[in-house]
């Protein structure tokens, strides 16, 4: 958790910066506004959008949480580029309250996703308040739990040993 505010130059720099991602998977466009534990972001759709539907010319709404996670990831993103760390990897643990109020997010919008962090613990969990906003209306919120562990590789083979032990 960080005190720094980004500048407008550090939030202009492609997304690619903040998330531990690759293209096709990067998924929201880019950082609008960041405030400590806060960061707002925009995502525009397109046909080219992951997960694009022709059918319903647009993108389905469960899409809609990884929007939040990777609005997340980006607020983690900007904190460590702020203090001069590497991004590091995190998980989506699960979510609460998941409201959808759309059937889709549709072709040629652009929408906003929020997120607040609400608590943090030492270890790396986390729970995130989270909307997605379509011209000032909530079209989709959830509380957000997520872990980023200081180290994520450590993490991932010490419970690949303790899986294979059972």
């Amino acid at each position: 958790m960080s005190t720094l505010i980004a500048d407008a130059t550090l939030l202009t720099l492609d997304i690619s910066e903040f998330v531990p991602h690759r293209a096709p998977m990067i998924l929201i466009d880019n950082l609008l506004e960041h405030q400590p534990d806060n960061l707002l972001t925009a995502t525009h759709i397109s046909k080219a959008s992951a997960y694009f539907d022709q059918a319903i010319n647009g993108v389905p709404n469960y899409v809609g949480i990884e929007y939040m996670a990777q609005s997340i990831a980006a607020l983690a993103g900007v904190e460590a580029k702020l203090i001069g760390e590497k991004v590091r990897v995190g998980f989506l643990l699960g979510s609460r309250k998941l409201q959808m109020h759309i059937d889709h997010f549709v072709l040629g919008q652009t929408y906003h996703t929020k997120v607040k962090r609400l608590y943090q613990e030492p270890s790396g969990l986390a729970v995130f308040d989270c909307q997605i906003c379509h011209q000032d209306h909530v079209v989709a919120s959830a509380n957000v739990n997520v872990f980023q562990p200081r180290d994520a590789q450590a993490y991932i083979n010490e419970n690949q040993i303790e899986s294979s032990n059972q």
